[in-house]
């Protein structure tokens, strides 16, 4: 237990946290009907946790090389527990968004520190396998959210998929005090709160526009004026990572095309692979009919294709250039995302199943690859900042894909049902509204609106693929051959959002 202790107890908050990005999707018919809620709040119950989550990743992880990374990964758990039972309890959309929200602050905490924690715990081959562990844990959580959510939605009810997190908690925290050591990154560090401030603000305002754009117009007040703020916010962010002396990204690394590369990539493979997955659920359960188990289960070719892949490619694909390996499976969830928009108003299910398992050939060529390209197209010193600034803008990739094909889909549903029934549907709510429509209308209009989202989602696949090929041209290597170490010191530590000190510089 002494041994393996400190793997064990983080690899558990690991899966908790992740497991809760998807495990929401199957449950959001029944959501939708119990909350009353409408097709734009259930995009905040997925955007609120995910943006939440991808806004303060890189701030938060600096915050604990700080206060103490244990400390941190302690706090954000308890938080997460809090905020969990806020979502059970939630009486309201409102209060479940809010609810949302806050966990994603608590997970922040708590994989901002994950890859530190193990860093000071294991030294030489444990720490190796410590990590191809976290890894499995990592994958297998994204794979098995939507199983877990139908399970529990179907048996308990969907308000125990947030229930669960309680007593896992519980035994985390216990885990983490009694077997986990504390550790601190170098001593003079500062935390870019302004930097942290200011990209959370353009994150949440630009997927808030997207969201109202769709609801209400892109040429709405509201909409313009989300935008114009996240422009704004986005101004101030670079302003201030120019000036401050420890910035959460070094913006010369974007002078280099493979960083940008791997960026982009990261951003639209969350995008494409994920961002219209929800709507598949609601596809499958208020248009099928199908139940949160069998609805779950019509996803399954994506998460096993992909676990499947993962495995095998890095051993078979050992070696191979990162730009090769990321570029084609991102055209394969392009592909596969092509795929999937084939609908009409008679399609089952079996219609998602070649362009699901496409896409879950893609994702996992590149799952595994990301974080080291990442590493291979930055200096050793920067590698820790590179780790988070991936994980962050695959989170941001899945938050606005969910807004974006949202749009798409409503969009495309209100050319024949109109604006007000469009949403209607797409929720799976207001059934005064659907009694007004023929069961043929409602599933046409569904299958056209799943088909131009799809679309959406297959073209950001092929050009997210298209340009990692063309900008990620750095010879890939071996991230410890560069001398980044999963380590606490200076040299380059791979962290999940933290990392060494940059250099301070003159504006």
């Amino acid at each position: 237990m002494r041994r393996w202790g400190p793997l064990t107890a983080v690899s558990l908050g690991t899966f908790m946290l992740l497991l809760d990005v998807t495990i929401v999707v199957v449950a959001l018919p029944d959501m939708a009907r119990a909350l009353d809620a409408s097709l734009t709040g259930l995009q905040w119950v997925i955007d609120g946790y995910a943006l939440a989550l991808a806004a303060l990743l890189l701030g938060v992880g600096a915050a604990a090389d700080v206060l103490g990374r244990r400390r941190l990964n302690v706090a954000g758990t308890a938080l997460f527990a809090v905020a969990s039972l806020g979502c059970g309890l939630a009486s309201g959309a409102g209060t479940l968004v809010a609810a949302r929200a806050l966990q994603g602050v608590g997970a922040a905490a708590m994989f901002a520190t994950t890859l530190p924690l193990l860093g000071a715990a294991y030294q030489g081959r444990d720490r190796s396998a410590a990590l191809g562990v976290w890894g499995a844990v990592s994958g297998a959580s994204a794979a098995l959210g939507p199983i877990v959510g139908g399970v529990l939605t179907e048996g308990p009810g969907w308000r125990w998929i947030f229930f669960v997190n309680l007593p896992v908690s519980v035994v985390s925290i216990w885990l983490t005090l009694r077997v986990v050591p504390e550790s601190k990154g170098p001593a003079g560090r500062r935390v870019d709160w302004a930097g942290t401030a200011a990209f959370a603000a353009f994150a949440g305002a630009g997927t808030y526009g997207v969201l109202r754009g769709g609801a209400d117009g892109w040429t709405s007040r509201i909409t313009v004026t989300a935008f114009v703020l996240s422009a704004c916010a986005l101004l101030c962010f670079v302003l201030v990572e120019r000036r401050v002396a420890h910035p959460l990204l070094d913006l010369r690394l974007l002078r280099t095309p493979a960083f940008t590369g791997v960026l982009i990539g990261a951003i639209g493979y969350n995008a494409a692979a994920f961002g219209v997955i929800p709507y598949f659920s609601l596809w499958l359960q208020t248009v099928l009919g199908m139940s949160p188990v069998r609805g779950s289960l019509v996803l399954l070719p994506l998460a096993a294709t992909s676990f499947v892949v993962a495995l095998v490619s890095g051993r078979l694909l050992h070696g191979a250039a990162p730009r090769l390996v990321i570029g084609a499976g991102l055209l394969l969830i392009g592909v596969g995302g092509l795929c999937t928009a084939v609908l009409d108003a008679g399609s089952s299910w079996t219609a998602l199943a070649p362009g699901l398992t496409l896409a879950g050939i893609g994702t996992g060529l590149v799952a595994p690859g990301l974080a080291g390209a990442a590493l291979a197209a930055v200096p050793p010193a920067n590698a820790g900042m590179a780790g988070g600034a991936v994980n962050t803008f695959r989170q941001l990739g899945y938050a606005v894909g969910v807004a974006l094909f949202g749009t798409v889909l409503t969009s495309r549903m209100a050319d024949s049902l109109g604006h007000d029934a469009a949403h209607a549907v797409a929720g799976g709510g207001a059934p005064a509204v659907r009694g007004t429509l023929s069961e043929h209308a409602i599933r046409a209009a569904f299958a056209d609106g799943l088909n131009g989202a799809s679309l959406a989602a297959g073209v950001a696949g092929l050009v997210a693929g298209a340009l990692v090929l063309v900008l990620v041209r750095t010879p890939g290597r071996r991230p410890e051959a560069s001398g980044a170490k999963v380590t606490g010191t200076r040299g380059g530590a791979l962290r999940d959002g933290s990392r060494e000190p940059a250099a301070p510089r003159r504006s």
